[in-house]
């Protein structure tokens, strides 16, 4: 199945399946970076978490940085990123960070909408969107 849908582009977001604390569903990076954090990552994991980090901190825009609000859970309420087709570039290190939850026995579900909500920020390979309710 292509990307596109009743013509219709198809953004990609990686996410688990389950709410977190808040009641939003952590995202791929938050999710490895959760493992990090606790200290569960091997050695070779962790330096594929940081160099991997540190390119996509490079590759594109942190949303925050532009609108320091897009993840304010009072003004913006479960604010999710979803990547573009376009950003196919972006969509090609993500298996690295599923095998490592996999390796930690942690879900991510991939979703594809070609509306997932109400965008409030967008930029040439993402787009951010308060999902509808």
């Amino acid at each position: 199945m292509g990307m596109t849908e009743g013509g219709a582009a198809q953004y990609v977001r990686f996410q688990s399946p389950h709410r977190n604390s808040r009641g939003h569903f952590t995202g791929l990076f938050g999710l490895v970076n959760n493992l990090a954090r606790a200290g569960r990552l091997s050695d070779e994991q962790e330096v594929f978490r940081r160099s991997n980090n540190s390119w996509y901190d490079a590759a594109y825009t942190d949303p925050s940085t532009v609108d320091p609000t897009v993840y304010d859970d009072d003004i913006n309420p479960g604010a999710a990123a979803w990547f573009k087709p376009s950003a196919a570039h972006l969509l090609a290190r993500v298996p690295g960070y599923l095998e490592i939850l996999r390796a930690h026995g942690v879900e991510c579900r991939s979703l594809r909408s070609a509306d997932p909500g109400r965008v409030i920020y967008e930029d040439d390979v993402q787009i951010v969107v308060v999902p509808y309710t």
